[in-house]
């Protein structure tokens, strides 16, 4: 029987092989692959050499289906990082022969799907590594690079075997059907080129990903991090652009002023608003406690894609900015299969009938939801009211008698960890309010709001608004150098490999902390934005200003016996910078709300508090995680 089932092999070829019920299989030769690089035009001049640019596109496809004249998919991942900084929890960046032909790629996508009968194709983009062009962050440069290239796949765009001259070359292997992957600023380049409607661009899997990056610098006007864009292009470009692309530079320093006032530059950079166009099914994976790209990202990105009817499932972790091949890697890599199978091979495999939504409830503990938000969600309005002793109050569903107060004092140097470790003392930098222990848990699944009036005592003013988990529990360290990982010495294969690229990776383990609270959403604001979220004002001091404050998206379950906290503080110390003064803000509580993605709503709520016990006060200091401190820019981040 060895022998007939070797004959027929022999006879109808791999093809017949590959097409297992459900699943590709590895019947292809990864050792004699084809390496080999591409310069794509993107038939734009970012670095005015008076020439377009070409962007370095380089390739690992199996050499048996264009033998035996058969086009194949692609799996493609462009990114700035292949020279600056690396890929992935070990840094990995591109290695080349003596020849200059692609020897070692970065991850395990070539590795185990090379082999299953795609082709990988990791993009340099514009301004980085060996391509030409300027590094605009987001903008049209970003977007083209890779575009261009997805077009070229399907044959709509020109390509050469050498970065000047050269001679022309087409992507005759190539079935015209391309899924993008990527982390981080990848991640943010894959929903780019979707937002642009491309043709051939069948699925991405974007995670930790920006949907906006005004988003990425600024929280409605409060400035996230201490510089712009301009810094960001400034550590991934290559020796050669930074010599070219003064302007480019300029332009982002122009267009992206500190005021955290919307701009041109920012409406090119926000794919939310032509998430109609997108035509690819959506992976996509976030960390909850991503503080680098917020889930604020992934929740109005998943939100816009659900009106238009798009396709999609989405992976939440309890990490921070972490890959999931670094905390749930077998199931990772089995989900990916079948998600790249179904939607560029064609299987029938089930995987877009599955459950849409995975959450992480405890470190490696994870559940499912038919859709997401959970179903039986809905938005429930709670209040604040006053306590028994001043910035120490009750959340609930009552609303504060009018001319209800409370007020603290911005000190830039406290974070939400003080706020919470605190959240039963009166301190005079915050406002807390809790509900008393539940008597059921308490799930919160997608995006909040808390609206808040506020009366400073200066003419700026910055909020923040966190909700916290009161309670002991074992979460991810997120605040910690792995953000929730520990990485170990031992290593695992992940498909086949060569002496340049081995396929084996160092295996992870969670990194987890016993906590007294958790905090997991949070939301900021330049209070002078309350009439314009795109503009800021100055305050007048002594008169009250109303504002809604978008909290980050997450899904998260309050237990029995833990409380809900809201609080409410000026600068969020390590998060977002402070504003010119230090104000004092009084709130307004019957004019304060938040509104909460409640599972079962209003009801849930009414039968977790029924009974409960009075919110804590007093007691002693709550340990919990380290501050957040020292956030990188994504170049530095795995």
């Amino acid at each position: 029987m060895a022998v007939v089932a070797a004959l027929l092999s022999a006879l109808i070829g791999p093809a017949a092989a590959q097409a297992a019920p459900g699943e590709s299989r590895p019947v292809y030769s990864y050792d004699h692959a084809i390496r080999e690089s591409v310069w794509v035009d993107t038939g734009l001049d970012g670095d005015g050499d008076g020439r377009t640019d070409r962007v370095a596109a380089d390739i690992v496809r199996p050499s048996e289906p264009a033998r035996q004249g058969r086009r194949i998919p692609v799996i493609m991942d462009a990114s700035p990082y292949y020279s600056c900084c690396g890929r992935g929890n070990e840094s990995q960046k591109k290695t080349y022969d003596d020849r200059g032909r692609p020897a070692g790629f970065p991850l395990f996508y070539d590795n185990y799907f090379v082999p299953r009968g795609y082709a990988t194709v990791l993009v340099d983009l514009a301004g980085t590594n060996r391509s030409d062009g300027c590094v605009d962050v987001g903008g049209r440069s970003d977007i083209r690079s890779a575009r261009a290239v997805v077009d070229w796949l399907g044959g709509r765009a020109r390509a050469y075997t050498a970065r000047t001259g050269g001679r022309p070359v087409t992507a005759g292997w190539s079935n015209g059907s391309t899924g993008m992957i990527g982390k981080s600023w990848d991640a943010t380049i894959a929903n780019g080129v979707a937002a642009t409607g491309v043709r051939g661009l069948k699925t991405i899997v974007p995670i930790a990903g920006i949907s906006s990056w005004y988003d990425y610098y600024f929280a409605q006007g409060a400035p996230l991090y201490d510089s712009g864009p301009d810094s960001l292009a400034a550590m991934v470009e290559s020796s050669g652009a930074q010599k070219h692309c003064d302007a480019v530079q300029r332009k982002l320093v122009k267009g992206a002023p500190r005021s955290g006032d919307w701009t041109g530059l920012w409406t090119e950079r926000d794919y939310v608003r032509n998430a109609g166009k997108v035509r690819a099914s959506v992976f996509m994976v976030h960390g909850m406690q991503d503080l680098n790209v917020r889930t604020r990202h992934a929740g109005q990105w998943w939100d816009a894609l659900a009106r238009h009817g798009v396709a999609r499932k989405i992976w939440l972790s309890q990490t921070g900015h972490v890959d999931p091949f670094d905390y749930r890697r077998a199931a990772w890599v089995t989900t990916l299969h079948h998600w790249f199978d179904h939607y560029l091979m064609g299987y029938d495999n089930g995987i877009e009938r599955a459950p849409k939504a995975d959450v992480e409830r405890a470190p490696g503990s994870w559940s499912t939801d038919p859709r997401w938000p959970a179903p039986g969600t809905e938005t429930t309005v709670l209040r604040p009211r006053g306590g028994s002793a001043p910035g120490v109050g009750v959340l609930g569903t009552a609303k504060a008698p009018q001319g209800a107060t409370e007020t603290f004092t911005d000190d830039p140097k406290r974070s939400e960890a003080d706020w919470a470790a605190t959240a039963g003392q009166p301190t005079p930098d915050k406002a807390g309010f809790s509900t008393g222990a539940l008597r059921a848990p308490l799930r919160l699944s997608g995006s909040g709001t808390v609206t808040v009036t506020a009366t400073p005592s200066t003419s700026t003013a910055h909020l923040s608004a966190v909700l916290v988990d009161l309670g002991p529990a074992t979460i991810r360290n997120y605040t910690a150098g792995g953000e929730g990982i520990t990485t170990l010495d031992t290593r695992t294969c992940w498909g086949a490999g060569t002496p340049a690229d081995s396929g084996c990776f160092k295996e992870t383990a969670a990194d987890t902390e016993k906590v007294a609270y958790t905090v997991f959403s949070r939301g900021w604001a330049d209070l002078g934005t309350y009439a314009d979220a795109h503009k800021g004002r100055p305050l007048t001091p002594g008169k009250p200003y109303t504002i809604t404050l978008n909290l980050a998206a997450s899904d998260h379950v309050v237990p029995a016996g833990h409380r809900l906290a809201l609080l409410v503080g000026g600068t969020d110390a390590g998060l977002i910078d402070p504003p010119a003064s230090r104000p004092t803000l009084t709130l307004d509580l019957s004019r304060t709300s938040a509104a909460l993605p409640l599972t079962g709503g209003a009801p849930a709520f009414v039968r977790a508090t029924a009974g409960a016990s009075r919110p804590m006060a007093g007691g002693a200091l709550l340990d919990g995680l380290a501050p957040p401190h020292g956030l990188s820019r994504m170049p530095a981040a795995r």
